[in-house]
């Protein structure tokens, strides 16, 4: 038996208020990121897109494809595996665009990216999975995924509709409240952004605390998955990006962006009874997503801190 399949068994303690307040700090984080956005910011990205369209598909479509390559070489349970390409599935981390700035990168080049794939994650994420998802179920070929199969297919619609919800009607809300209010939006845009951070880091913590003996019952079993799949999105990003000839500040931003999932938006998406049933056994999807959101912050910052204290030559 392999030994993860115990994690399937092991349901974190996330109350219905709880979750609430995490939908609601995500929304409010995607809200403070729309008010940053500036058409200027998009202005030198049209002109020269190169690094922009180097950022997408390494973010949509190298990194889900990858995922899955991985799931498959590592061989772990079809939960671990579906959390994976779940993770990788979502578009960029809440905090890229502050890791960015710390690194001295593209801060205009990771807004835009930023921006884009919070829009475009209405339609890739969804689609990322279903596809990835399907591919590695009917790989596996056990009587376990089989079982899977049918609520990923019949809910494909409600993912949509709730990464809608979560991701692209604040963000729309904060590109209108911008343009209609652009005084405003300079005096508050900084404290929501700062605040808004805080609070889903806050929320985090305090949903973890409450699961924290599950943690440290199991964290072992998927710590060097976790590792490895965040090594995997960053090098993703850097390889590709210089395979591509991008200059270095541009390679520092598409890093980062590639490395740094929105987590929050694959455990908010895990816990959603339409999407996924109650009655599966997904403890190894969230047991990955929750640790994704911990360790990518610590090695995001980790390289943003050595970058920063390095000089950009080209």
């Amino acid at each position: 038996m392999n030994s993860l399949e115990i994690l399937d068994h092991v349901r974190l303690n996330f109350s219905q208020s709880g979750l609430l307040f995490l939908n609601i700090a995500l929304a409010f984080i995607m809200f403070g990121v729309a008010l940053d956005i500036q058409m200027e910011d998009f202005k030198s990205v049209i002109q020269k897109p190169k690094s922009a369209i180097t950022g997408i598909i390494s973010q949509f479509l190298l990194l889900p494809f990858l995922t899955f390559i991985l799931a498959i070489i590592i061989n772990p349970t079809p939960t671990v595996a579906l959390g994976m390409i779940l993770v990788a599935s979502c578009p960029g981390g809440n905090i890229s665009n502050f890791m960015s700035s710390m690194a001295k990168a593209n801060a205009a080049l990771s807004v835009s990216l930023t921006a884009f794939a919070t829009l475009s994650a209405i339609f890739m994420t969804p689609l990322n999975f279903a596809i990835w998802g399907d591919f590695y179920i009917k790989y596996y070929n056990a009587s376990a995924a089989q079982e899977l199969l049918r609520p990923l297919e019949i809910d494909k619609l409600q993912m949509f509709e709730t990464v809608f919800i979560l991701l692209g009607l604040p963000v729309i809300i904060g590109l209108l409240f911008s343009k209609k209010f652009p005084r405003t939006t300079e005096i508050i845009k900084k404290p929501i952004k700062t605040g808004s951070v805080l609070f889903f880091v806050i929320m985090v913590v305090a949903m973890l605390s409450a699961n924290f003996d599950h943690f440290i019952k199991y964290i072992h079993l998927v710590f060097f998955i976790v590792l490895l799949h965040n090594a995997l999105a960053l090098t993703t990003g850097f390889a590709f990006s210089s395979l591509l000839k991008r200059p270095r500040i541009d390679r520092r931003t598409i890093t980062i962006e590639t490395g740094i999932q929105n987590s929050g938006l694959a455990l908010a998406l895990m816990f959603n009874p339409k999407i996924f049933p109650p009655e599966l056994e997904l403890g190894g999807m969230t047991i990955i997503a929750a640790w994704w959101g911990i360790w990518h912050i610590i090695s995001g910052l980790a390289m943003a801190s050595v970058w920063s204290r390095k000089t950009i030559l080209a």
